[in-house]
């Protein structure tokens, strides 16, 4: 009987932690099709996301780093420009909304090394990801859709 008990506590753990579990969670696509972006939760429950995948890992012809791999060149630390571009974390800090949003975070745009103020929403369905980056209010910004990624099937 003491073990029917601890298995039931087990599994109403089990089922806790997974409500907790942030349905932004995983792998996305990013407009175009550039990178792909994984989502994690820290321990801190603060959500973080990094570039896992480029399509084009170096620089392409006729760029005056043609054929390197890509790097953190805009990034207005000079001691960070050299970070690869895959494994570098571009956004942080993101809590859940009582709306459904992730607020609170930052992305950071490697293109130009500046970083914004950034909220992110779910389609319903959950297979896209609106992340609106902004300065100042929301209003003032830029929304980019991202694509649920799902590996190719074997």
């Amino acid at each position: 009987m003491r073990y029917g008990w601890m298995a039931a506590a087990v599994l109403l753990a089990g089922a806790a932690a997974a409500e907790k579990t942030e349905p932004v969670l995983g792998l996305w696509l990013t407009t175009g099709g550039e990178s792909r972006v994984e989502i994690t939760q820290g321990a801190d429950g603060k959500l973080t996301g990094k570039i896992v995948w480029l399509a084009d890992v170096n620089y392409p012809a006729g760029d005056a780093e043609a054929g390197k791999p890509k790097h953190d060149r805009h990034n207005p630390d000079a001691a960070k420009q050299a970070a690869p571009i895959v494994g570098l974390e571009i956004l942080q800090g993101f809590t859940k909304a009582s709306d459904g949003t992730w607020t609170g975070g930052t992305v950071y745009d490697p293109k130009n090394g500046k970083t914004y103020k950034c909220k992110m929403s779910l389609s319903e369905d959950g297979k896209q990801l609106n992340v609106r980056g902004f300065i100042g209010v929301s209003l003032m910004g830029r929304t980019e859709v991202w694509d649920r990624y799902t590996p190719p099937a074997k």
